[in-house]
């Protein structure tokens, strides 16, 4: 049998810690926030995230969120969520758990246009040179728990609109009084931050969510 990856050990771990903190004893939608959390991950993983997105969508509410304000860890604990799903999957928990959704959704695909997420060649290449440099119609975004505000790069946008795709339609699937409450917000939503989206996150954005905008 094959030693497991680091991506899965530190999946262990992550589920590990989230039991310890009684992720698996909190109440919400569909059952427990721990089986929200799983869904989200097992979510991200059918789109082809990679490792550290697919981790960060199994830690996303440990420092709660602008919509979920229960926390696991006080962001003055980064360092130990940090050791345990390793810097690059708790930085993108962090900037999903700091948006300010209010001050920062407007203008989150600013300089994003439809199908930028799917880009492939030229296109690709051109994305990364903007990732270097903030571009003159970069979005501003608001860390709400700091009150900082600055231009995030693009792959730092497309990271939380994916991590955001998966959460919201989870509770959408799980939940149809939530589905046709906030459905055609949602849609309208993540219509603007299409170019941030992947192909198949933006594909179930329209199966589980177009229902809801024609719903009476």
């Amino acid at each position: 049998m094959p030693a497991p990856t680091r991506a899965e050990h530190r999946e262990a771990h992550a589920l590990a810690l989230l039991r310890q903190l009684g992720a698996g004893h909190m109440d919400h939608p569909g059952g427990t926030l721990l089986a929200h959390l799983e869904r989200v991950h097992a979510r991200l993983g059918e789109w082809g995230a990679r490792p550290a997105l697919r981790l960060a969508g199994l830690c996303h509410a440990f420092y709660g969120t602008d919509g979920f304000a229960t926390a696991l860890l006080p962001v003055g604990r980064r360092a130990e969520l940090a050791a345990v799903i390793g810097a690059e999957a708790e930085e993108i928990v962090y900037f999903y758990a700091c948006c300010d959704r209010a001050a920062s959704y407007p203008a989150l695909a600013a300089d994003a246009p439809a199908g930028a997420a799917d880009a492939s060649g030229a296109d690709a290449d051109a994305d990364a040179a903007d990732n270097e440099a903030v571009s003159s119609v970069a979005p501003a975004f608001r860390d709400r728990f700091t009150g900082h505000v600055h231009s995030p790069d693009r792959q730092s946008r497309r990271d939380f609109a994916e991590l955001s795709a998966a959460n919201e339609l989870d509770l959408a699937r799980i939940d149809p009084a939530f589905r046709a409450a906030h459905g055609p917000g949602l849609l309208a939503l993540f219509t603007r931050l299409r170019g941030l989206l992947t192909g198949p996150a933006w594909r179930d954005c329209q199966a589980v969510l177009g229902d809801s905008a024609s719903a009476p």
